[in-house]
């Protein structure tokens, strides 16, 4: 993204939509501050600028990254989203399957500042270690060289993105090691993560991955949660 200053006039409408403080004023003009900008599209799409100042400016490999994983409607291989159908249609999908868990990590967030690429791989780097089986058709899992050790490729490392979702599946016994290791994580890094915990319910309501979670210390809401219309037979 980009202001065009000779247009600009310095309103500072477009200052407040801007989800990682990159727009800034200078000499009472507006200006996008380069390394900050996630490429969402945020100031650009509501067409908040009275005179149409800033622009969409070309973009090249690697930093299209960043609008893959900062805009809402960017796509990536033809699907829009930072990650995959997710647990919301496992009752037709059965990708968890009884004695699975599945995780969802959802790094950096809009209200955190956003997150770079690298402080995903040292989280996958830790989770690696457990021998978790990723999502196939998540970009996260398509940018890894390697993923016996978490390691994604070099140049994309440094990209800085609004936020960007880790998705796997390990065996349920591995629920509490998993915990651990997201703990070990959040030390390393330098933002914010959720953990989603997925998992199928028992004949008598009972939620597997819950007991483990609570027996190891570790606050829960237990939700349950199903997108109709979204999944195939």
């Amino acid at each position: 993204m980009l202001v065009d200053r000779e247009k600009c006039i310095g309103c500072e409408e477009c200052v407040e939509f801007c989800p990682t403080n990159a727009i800034v004023m200078e000499n009472s003009k507006a200006m996008i501050v380069e390394d900050l900008c996630a490429e969402c599209g945020n100031c650009y799409r509501p067409k908040v600028c009275p005179t149409d100042a800033i622009v969409r400016n070309k973009i090249h490999w690697p930093r299209t990254l960043r609008n893959v994983f900062s805009e809402p409607i960017a796509l990536y291989k033809g699907e829009s989203g930072r990650g995959t159908a997710e647990s919301k249609t496992n009752d037709v999908t059965n990708r968890f399957k009884k004695g699975e868990v599945g995780f969802s990590i959802d790094v950096g967030r809009p209200n955190a500042g956003g997150t770079k690429l690298r402080e995903i791989e040292a989280i996958c780097s830790e989770l690696s270690k457990l021998d978790v089986t990723y999502a196939p058709d998540n970009p996260i899992t398509d940018f890894m060289v390697d993923r016996k050790h978490g390691k994604l490729k070099e140049e994309i490392r440094d990209e800085f993105v609004i936020s960007a979702i880790i998705e796997f599946k390990t065996p349920l016994e591995k629920c509490g090691d998993v915990m651990g290791a997201l703990e070990r994580a959040s030390q390393q890094i330098n933002t914010v993560f959720s953990v989603g915990v997925i998992c199928r319910v028992n004949d008598d309501g009972t939620i597997p991955a819950a007991e483990i979670l609570e027996k190891g210390g570790f606050k829960i809401r237990p939700n349950g949660k199903t997108t109709l219309n979204l999944g195939r037979m």
